[in-house]
């Protein structure tokens, strides 16, 4: 059977009575059929629906901390966020017996802790314990909370919505890049840190109480650490996704203002590199979100990973200057860091609604590995041979994420294919036999399939 057949998507459709329906992939989805069977909620479609970067290219030129080297200064941008995946057991169970808004306000207490905590240490070890680890943990518990309520409200449009709701972290970086570097440069870096401190504490509590989530709805799988997932083909897929693609996307982001100096730029132009970065991050993200409800989440995922390969090696490798390096981060901005603005929509189409809180925690815990030694490892390339070992392995790393996301994208229209082969078929005598044609699902067929996914 062609997944261009008939199928029924396990996705609501939007309107006013809960259904499932039948519909073909490509199909357009705005109108359920009238024969749709009511069996789930549906999400209404609307509703309450950081610059390391910059402290880095400071500590990396100025010997701040007495023998501290280079590979700590990386350590610690690493910790910053792979401790926000390491704090996702901690955030299910708080989210379970304390509820989304208590443990948004943790999470808003952790961050202004570290950030001000970071504004008064006077060694390297006091850094790691507030810039990585506490900062790390207040990331967990704001990001992952916010990132599992957004998907319960929204349905035909999820992608769009987390496109444009993840493009406010592209638009905060633009302007953390500037004002950062700004104060860095005029009041120093104690300063900048307790500024940053007392905007994150204001913002993020007001945040708190107005993001509300459905899960009396929704009633979601919250395990503190949900093991049985990793026995799942399509939920290893997604870890491989996320684990080579931040291994490229760490050294991208932490390392640009350090490169711009590296070719002779000043600092303040180092720091507009890596505000244009974010830039790209605001104005691509809901235009990727848009295209991804329009031509299918896993399909834009794995094109977006890839062309972010591309770009690295074609255009990085040979910036030598202002004007190319700034064009280079806005088109990387645009393509490169769409991985935590699609991943929840895609982990919802993959494994549904119920066990996306389980599988994404999963996969938080698991992308700690890439997070914290991503950039050590590339400074130790840079360090070895020069910045072109370093854009090669970032270039790398994104086509193999592409990679690993396109035979995701083999298993979910194979798992489509049975499934209305199984309802087509379910009296059939050859029933048996249909289901077992279907067990290989890594064909030629489903890799050079185009449709909609």
């Amino acid at each position: 059977m062609s997944p261009s057949d008939a199928v029924e998507l396990d996705e609501p459709f939007s309107g006013r009575n809960s259904g499932r329906r039948e519909l073909a992939i490509g199909q357009s989805n705005d109108n359920p059929p009238p024969d749709a069977v009511a069996v789930e909620d549906v999400p209404p479609n609307g509703g309450y629906g950081w610059a390391w970067g910059i402290f880095l290219a400071h500590y990396l030129s100025d010997s701040t901390f007495e023998n501290a080297s280079n590979l700590e200064y990386a350590l610690i941008g690493g910790l910053s966020i792979s401790s926000s995946g390491l704090s996702a057991p901690l955030v299910s169970v708080s989210q379970r017996y304390f509820g989304t808004q208590i443990t948004l306000l943790i999470g808003t207490g952790l961050l202004f802790a570290s950030l001000f905590g970071a504004s008064y240490a006077t060694q390297i070890w006091h850094l790691f314990l507030t810039q990585g680890v506490c900062f790390g943990f207040a990331l967990g518990f704001l990001y992952i909370p916010a990132t599992a309520v957004l998907p319960q409200w929204f349905s035909t449009r999820r992608s769009l919505a987390m496109g444009i709701a993840s493009a406010g972290s592209g638009l905060g970086g633009l302007a953390y890049n500037l004002v950062a570097g700004r104060i860095v440069q005029e009041l120093g870096v104690d300063w900048a840190y307790r500024i940053l401190a007392f905007c994150g504490l204001a913002v993020n509590v007001i945040c708190s109480f107005l993001l509300k989530d459905r899960n009396k709805a929704v009633q979601p799988i919250q395990n503190a650490f949900g093991y049985r997932e990793l026995g799942n083909v399509e939920v290893i897929l997604l870890i491989a996704w996320g684990f080579f693609t931040e291994l490229g996307y760490i050294v991208l982001l932490y390392s640009l203002p350090n490169y711009a100096t590296s070719i002779g730029l000043t600092a303040g132009q180092g720091s507009v590199v890596g505000a244009v970065l974010n830039l790209g991050l605001g104005l691509g993200r809901p235009v990727v979100g848009y295209y991804s409800d329009v031509f299918g989440r896993i399909n834009m995922a794995a094109l977006m990973t890839a062309l972010s390969g591309v770009v690295c090696l074609a255009i990085w490798v040979p910036a030598k200057n202002y004007g190319v390096l700034l064009f280079f981060a806005l088109t990387a901005g645009c393509f490169s860091g769409i991985f935590w603005m699609t991943i929840t929509p895609v982990t919802a189409e993959v494994v549904g609604l119920k066990r996306l809180p389980s599988s994404f925690t999963v996969i938080c815990l698991v992308l700690t590995f890439p997070s914290t030694f991503a950039e050590p490892i590339a400074l130790e390339m840079v360090a070895a041979s020069g910045y072109l070992s370093s854009q090669i392995f970032v270039g790398g790393m994104f086509l193999l994420a592409a990679a690993s996301t396109w035979v995701l994208r083999s298993w979910k229209i194979n798992q489509i294919e049975m499934k209305a082969a199984r309802e087509r078929e379910a009296d059939s005598p050859d029933a048996g036999q249909i289901a077992a044609e279907h067990n290989i699902w890594l064909t030629p067929k489903s890799l050079l399939w185009l449709g909609r996914v």
